[in-house]
Order: structure tokens, then C-alpha cells, then sequence
């Protein structure tokens, strides 16, 4: 029988990257997301749903988001669903459905945190970013 366990979310994060690192050393990164969806019921109401997503990111991509992301930015998020079960000190179950990322990409600008984000300029490029040629002649395209 086949298996598959494969997430992509694209959303916006709900707090701050939470940095820690295990005894050995590896970065855990745990931040939030929520991602909204919109439809309009069978009688023609507007509908709105948002769904909230407890994400870990691990290694050197967990530095990378600590570095980059906060509260409000957009992610692009892949990887897997794991799901925990553990017993509380006073005996109650609890479980929890969350995401491991696996991958990431950014989705508008790439600021540091406390970093203004700026707009893009007609190139679609960030300031910051190294801008498109755009005096490009015909011979220079390779097909």
C-alpha cells in the first residue's frame, strides 16, 4: 500500500519564530501560521475561514527563518504532518496535529527582522536586491 504525507501551506506568520537548539546542537525554529480561505456558500453568503498551523522548522533553514520572519510575514511552507500524543502532570490526554517543515521560500520581500520591508520597484525587485538588466539586447537571449 502507498503512503504519502506531504503539506503545502502558504499563509502568514501568527508570532514571532521561537529559536531554541537541542543538546546536540540542531536548531528548532517554532513559529505559527494561518492560512484563510474564502467561498460563497449555496445561497450566495461571502464566507471566510482561517486556519491556524503550528509549524518546526529544523537546522540551518530554522536560523534562516529566525533571521528573516516575524509576525505578519508570508511563507511558502512544505513538509509533513506529525502528530503527538502525550499525558498532562494531572492525567488528561492531549494531542497535537502540527507541521515539520521540511523546505521553505519567501514570499515578497526578504528583510532581516526590525528591517523596513521595501516596496518593489517597476522591476519587481526589492531595493536591497540587485536589480534586472533591462538594457538587454537580442543576441544576449539564449533562445
Amino acid at each position: 500500500m502507498a503512503n504519502l504525507n506531504k503539506v503545502f501551506l502558504i499563509g502568514n506568520l501568527t508570532r514571532d519564530p521561537e529559536l531554541r537548539y537541542t543538546p546536540s546542537g540542531t536548531a528548532i525554529a517554532s513559529f505559527g501560521i494561518a492560512t484563510n480561505r474564502e467561498w460563497k456558500s449555496p445561497d450566495g453568503e461571502q464566507k471566510k475561514e482561517v486556519c491556524f498551523v503550528d509549524i518546526n522548522m529544523f537546522g540551518r533553514r530554522a536560523e534562516v527563518i529566525n533571521e528573516y520572519f516575524s509576525k505578519g510575514n508570508p511563507i511558502f511552507i512544505e513538509g509533513r504532518l506529525q502528530f503527538q500524543q502525550w499525558e498532562t502532570k494531572d492525567g488528561q490526554k492531549r494531542n497535537a496535529l502540527r507541521v515539520v517543515a521540511e523546505d521553505f521560500q519567501f514570499i515578497g520581500s526578504k528583510t532581516r527582522k526590525g528591517e523596513g520591508a521595501e516596496s518593489p520597484d517597476e522591476t519587481g525587485f526589492n531595493n536591497k536586491q540587485s536589480k534586472a538588466p533591462t538594457d538587454i539586447n537580442d543576441e544576449e537571449i539564449p533562445f
